[in-house]
């Protein structure tokens, strides 16, 4: 089979034929469609994400595909089954051995790019903001990174759930996805003042921020009292340090949350929310948002459109293309 692989970090992925592999005990045989890339798999590629695997590695995070055989023990499954799999890794081949529990059955009515592109994206945002930040109708959300693979879901999510939604991003087109995906308030981060705009705005309850960088710093202080702060990623490539004094005036919470460890240690968090966000896609309130789809030799093309911030939403590899 055909895979995408990295041989040596800091490399563009290579293009390799290798044996298709064979389901253990508990795993069932994928035929892999469609994969969506995440920015955590540029920093796979770089070497600096939290998980590490051995050279050589199959990179791609999420994925939609068809079930062709079943690996001894599984039962819950069928071969021929349409899955979508938040596996790590494994996702740029044409084929995957996957654990069966993290297997998800796809809605007939949603295609494979929809598919690719939604478990980490909308899951996500999801447990960030209903499971960990308890968002409540009414509460006023600040999304940084608005026009993002988690940011725009966010919105989406944010806006569905009552909230009223203050989205920041790069410039008018990028905004404009944002206004479309329901947000009420636009702030350009080139040229707002952040701290000032969203004050004027009636301050925020709940901060999403995938960037870090100055934009948290600001954020944290544009904050109302009892604000609840979701540092989720660090796109801007600066982790930032967190003013404890300001926390302390501001009764503020800062919420740790990496959203794959759910998968070790509370899987049901991440299979409940699944449940509702696929409800919701069914009932057609979710539409996920891909601005490329490209072929499986394109991957390290995809990769790099989100490195320089040029893909909105998400980026999805056609492995059948």
């Amino acid at each position: 089979m055909r895979a995408m692989q990295l041989t040596a970090l800091g490399h563009p992925l290579e293009l390799r034929d290798v044996n298709v592999p064979e389901p253990g005990a508990g795993e069932v045989l994928v035929r892999i469609h469609t994969c969506g890339l995440n920015f955590g798999d540029t920093l796979i590629v770089k070497g600096t994400y939290q998980e590490k695997p051995p050279l050589p590695a199959t990179v791609g995070m999420e994925m939609c595909g068809t079930i062709e055989a079943l690996g001894e023990g599984v039962t819950h499954l069928h071969v021929g089954q349409r899955i979508a799999a938040y596996s790590g890794f494994g996702g740029l081949a044409e084929y995957a051995a996957l654990p069966a529990a993290i297997c998800v059955p796809v809605p007939d009515q949603m295609p494979p790019v929809d598919a690719a592109a939604f478990l980490i994206a909308y899951g996500t945002s999801h447990v960030a903001l209903d499971y960990k930040a308890h968002l409540k109708p009414g509460e006023r959300l600040l999304v940084l990174g608005a026009s993002g693979g988690v940011g725009l879901t966010a919105v989406e999510l944010g806006k569905l759930m009552g909230a009223e939604v203050i989205a920041v991003a790069r410039g008018a087109d990028k905004l404009a996805i944002a206004k479309a995906a329901g947000a009420d308030h636009l702030l350009d981060s080139e040229t707002c003042d952040l701290r000032a705009d969203v004050k004027a705005l009636g301050g925020a309850d709940v901060v999403y921020d995938p960037v870090g960088g100055e934009l948290f710093d600001a954020a944290v202080r544009a904050c109302n009292p009892e604000a609840r702060l979701l540092p989720l990623g660090f796109a801007s490539g600066t982790v930032p340090q967190i003013p404890a004094n300001i926390l302390l005036v501001k009764n503020l919470t800062v919420i740790g949350y990496y959203w794959g460890g759910y998968m070790r240690v509370n899987p049901s968090v991440l299979t409940d929310s699944f449940e509702v966000l696929f409800d919701w896609y069914v009932a057609g309130k979710l539409k996920p948002h891909v601005s490329h789809v490209l072929p499986l030799a394109q991957a390290n093309e995809g990769l790099e459109l989100l490195r320089n911030r040029k893909a909105t939403g998400k980026v999805v590899i056609d492995i059948d293309g």
